[in-house]
């Protein structure tokens, strides 16, 4: 087979993450239409990724947040997004690049993508550089989804140890 050099592999994951970045830019306009939802997962060692110390060492390699109900903050550039959400009633703002997602699951539609790591390796600081002082803002605390954020063990696929995964198909419907 003659080699790739067009690299249609990455063109077609870079469009795949463009159509996450479309969405969470409408998100972020008009908030979730219906029942729209969505479980992210993505590298929380990626490049460019911005979690708590805790959070990372919690979730040394792989996290999925869910955005629903409760969620605030919702920025998204051309590189990644940034959101405010609750974990164990602890408010925590996470950054995260479009070049870190794993995958993307919105369940009341049955949609989702599965990508492969990013080469690009885009650093979102930039991006968001000029919005860290926004002030304080008011914690709404968990929800039901948000104790999914990060995998529920009886929904996990197989693991190394010290990572936990969520597979995208335990959130399908049967």
């Amino acid at each position: 087979m003659a080699q790739d050099h067009i690299r249609y592999d990455v063109l077609t994951q870079d469009a795949l993450r463009g159509v996450v970045r479309k969405v969470l830019g409408e998100v972020e306009k008009t908030g979730l239409p219906g029942d729209h939802h969505f479980f992210i997962s993505f590298a929380t060692r990626a490049p460019g990724v911005r979690i708590s110390k805790k959070l990372l060492d919690e979730y040394d390699e792989e996290m999925t947040i869910v955005i629903q109900n409760q969620y605030r903050d919702l920025k998204t550039s051309e590189t990644g997004f940034e959101i405010g959400l609750s974990f164990d009633g602890v408010s925590e703002q996470l950054v995260i690049p479009f070049s870190a997602l794993k995958g993307f699951f919105d369940p009341s539609v049955e949609f989702g993508m599965q990508f492969e790591p990013s080469s690009t390796g885009m650093q979102v600081e930039e991006d968001f550089a000029d919005d860290k002082d926004s002030g304080p803002q008011e914690d709404p605390g968990p929800n039901e989804g948000e104790n999914l954020q990060a995998g529920n063990p009886e929904n996990a696929g197989p693991a190394k140890d010290g990572e936990k995964v969520v597979s995208l198909d335990s959130f399908r419907k049967k």
